[in-house]
């Protein structure tokens, strides 16, 4: 039984981070339980177990008394999650590239190519697809905390990826460089490597910038 728990919890922590992640729970309103449950057929303790983890992951905050909410994107949480990227993932990314076995690099290029297909075809698959395709680079390293490190900050950066590819042309821009970046790290040129990642996180934390700018002079 617990584990039939454990299961439910975890497929409605996905349906909720997709509904957050899409903007479709309400920044600041109450997340509501009682509809959510009903809606998704659930008891209550699955659901809380879901939220909970939510809050843990930094995409809900909680209140006494009061539930849970949706935690507003901002410009320094989006400041701090780019950041932190800077300072793991290049290097992480660069380390495992030389490790990586046959099949670890089959499934960073089917990461890639599942990523390639949701920008064609659906745009609220994207930021899944993205933050897997960033941690294929990442867990043939074999370092657990570094790969749990990035797959969290994946996580945080998902709503943020969504944004910064609104304006025409950054999709087109963000295939070029995954292509170049995955061609990198199959070759096992992990200088490489870790200058495309740099360049890559770097140029995608001045769009948000530029957009957080534009927002708050709006």
């Amino acid at each position: 039984m617990t584990i039939v728990v454990r299961t439910l919890a975890e497929r409605i922590f996905e349906v909720i981070r997709e509904r957050i992640v899409e903007g479709k729970l309400p920044d600041r309103e109450p997340v509501r339980q009682d509809a959510l449950a009903a809606e998704l057929g659930v008891s209550k303790i699955p659901l809380r177990e879901a939220l909970a983890r939510l809050e843990h992951e930094g995409l809900l905050t909680s209140q006494a008394n009061r539930g849970w909410f949706v935690r507003p994107m901002s410009a320094d949480q989006a400041e701090e999650i780019y950041l932190l990227r800077l300072a793991t993932e290049p290097v992480a990314a660069a380390f495992s590239c030389g490790r990586a076995t046959d099949e670890d690099k089959q499934a960073a290029i089917k990461a890639f190519e599942r990523l390639d297909a949701a920008a064609h075809d659906n745009l609220n698959d994207v930021a899944v697809r993205n933050r897997e395709f960033h941690v294929a680079l990442v867990r043939p390293g074999g370092r657990l905390l570094t790969t749990q490190l990035v797959e969290r900050l994946e996580v945080l950066a998902e709503r943020y990826v969504l944004a910064h590819l609104a304006p025409a042309g950054r999709g087109d821009r963000a295939h070029e460089e995954h292509q170049a970046l995955l061609d990198a790290w199959l070759a096992a040129d992990a200088d490489t490597v870790q200058s495309l990642l740099t360049q890559h996180i770097a140029s995608t934390l001045d769009d948000l910038r530029a957009h957080f700018a534009a927002s708050h002079t709006q």
